[in-house]
């Protein structure tokens, strides 16, 4: 009996078969001077947390609807396992072409991984309404124009390499911000898009994960190890206990709110990521702590009663006030103690270097936060052409439209 549903038989094992084959011929036939790709290297242990972060805790995380489980983990861990992939391409076009330097196998694995932590907010954004055709290519799209992003900031604002990847954040945010307004809104009568106590439990599964691994993110890359891992816990301690303290002071019946807990927690490893590894005293990565979960649980009032409709924005997961927020408010909080380190180290004296570091600073801020917004928008209107085969918007939210439920079949 033919199923109501839209089949992808003819496009998704199509479009996976291409992209495989198009991998396996770049290690069949590397391009040269890329590097050994089993160099000796230290960073297994922080790679597997963040491994595990990516795939399990987003996967978890994302699963905050109600019908929509096995698509958002399952869909997710397709995108980051063939993203890294794409990533390891991305990088060997990029050493050949001369604008990024060589690096080892398992560094460029990890800034792979790494990368696909902005798929994965942008796909928070638009969950439920893209199917998975729209994904992969919105994956593909996002992951080569983080990396042009990265080349600009470092090339010409000369940030350093491994900061430029923590824009990650701000750019995944405003990339599915901009991707989701290009979609249909869905009928107000439409209630797939509500969360149960059993997808909450789920996804809050996902943000302690996140939550737990969440200095090993902020520290694979950076050479001062000790001081990133420290700086980011403390944050993410803080933030955790005024997630409880500001959902309580909030709620309209002064009980503890799963969304807020859900997002909040997060907010002071995505605040601390610029300055994680430059920070000397704990008590400033406290406070950043405390600023981040404070701008995630106000903007989350003000965003989805103000901003959203006004907009008409359907941020399914809140990836912009869990994500984006905080990562504006460390863009900012980095400029600040960059200004105050340089003059006090200087005496104030030398007003020409501080400009300077403000310019490369909001430079680099300004030019991923734009490019974000402009590319996703882009984007967003070519995933809605016809040859990627829309879901219509009665199909939102849904797992039945791609995955196959056998004790349901009897009702089809």
């Amino acid at each position: 009996m033919p199923s109501r549903y839209l089949s992808f038989r003819c496009s998704v094992p199509w479009l996976i078969l291409l992209l495989e084959t198009l991998l396996l011929i770049r290690f069949v036939f590397r391009f040269p001077d890329v590097g050994n790709t089993y160099s000796p290297s230290s960073l297994y242990p922080e790679f597997q947390d963040v491994n595990h972060m990516v795939i399990f805790g987003f996967g978890f995380f994302l699963m905050v609807l109600r019908r929509y489980g096995f698509s958002s983990t399952g869909l997710n861990f397709l995108l980051i396992v063939l993203g890294v992939q794409c990533s390891l391409l991305v990088e060997d076009l990029l050493v050949f072409l001369g604008v990024q330097e060589n690096k080892g196998g398992m560094r460029r694995l990890a800034e792979a991984v790494v990368s696909m932590t902005a798929v994965a907010i942008s796909t928070g954004a638009v969950l439920g309404k893209a199917n998975p055709v729209q994904l992969i290519v919105m994956s593909l799209v996002e992951l080569i124009i983080f990396y042009v992003s990265r080349c600009i900031n470092r090339t010409f604002l000369q940030v350093p390499d491994n900061l430029t990847l923590m824009h990650v954040h701000l750019f995944g945010a405003y990339f599915g911000l901009a991707v989701t307004s290009c979609f249909p809104e869905p009928p107000p009568g439409l209630d797939k898009n509500r969360s149960t106590p059993k997808s909450d439990l789920f996804s809050m599964l996902g943000t302690v994960f996140v939550w737990v691994f969440w200095p090993s993110f902020n520290s694979i890359l950076t050479d001062s190890k000790r001081e990133a891992v420290l700086n980011t816990y403390f944050a993410l301690a803080v933030s955790a206990v005024a997630a409880f303290m500001l959902s309580v002071l909030t709620s309209k019946d002064g009980k503890f709110r799963m969304t807020h807990i859900h997002s909040a927690v997060l907010a002071g490893g995505v605040t601390i990521s610029y300055t994680a590894h430059s920070i000397q005293h704990p008590w400033i990565a406290m406070i950043l702590g405390l600023l981040g979960s404070v701008i995630t649980i106000l903007g989350s009032h003000c965003l989805q009663r103000c901003f959203n409709p006004a907009f008409k924005l359907q941020d399914t997961s809140g990836v912009h006030f869990t994500f984006g927020l905080p990562a504006v408010l460390g863009a900012v909080a980095s400029v600040v103690l960059c200004v105050v380190e340089e003059g006090i180290s200087t005496q104030w004296n030398d007003l020409s270097s501080l400009g300077h570091l403000i310019f490369v600073d909001v430079g680099a801020f300004c030019q991923t936060i734009s490019i974000a917004l402009i590319t996703g928008l882009i984007t967003g209107l070519i995933l809605n052409i016809k040859l990627l085969k829309t879901v219509h918007v009665s199909k939102y939210f849904d797992d039945q439209f791609y995955w196959e439920f056998p004790h349901l079949s009897v009702g089809f």
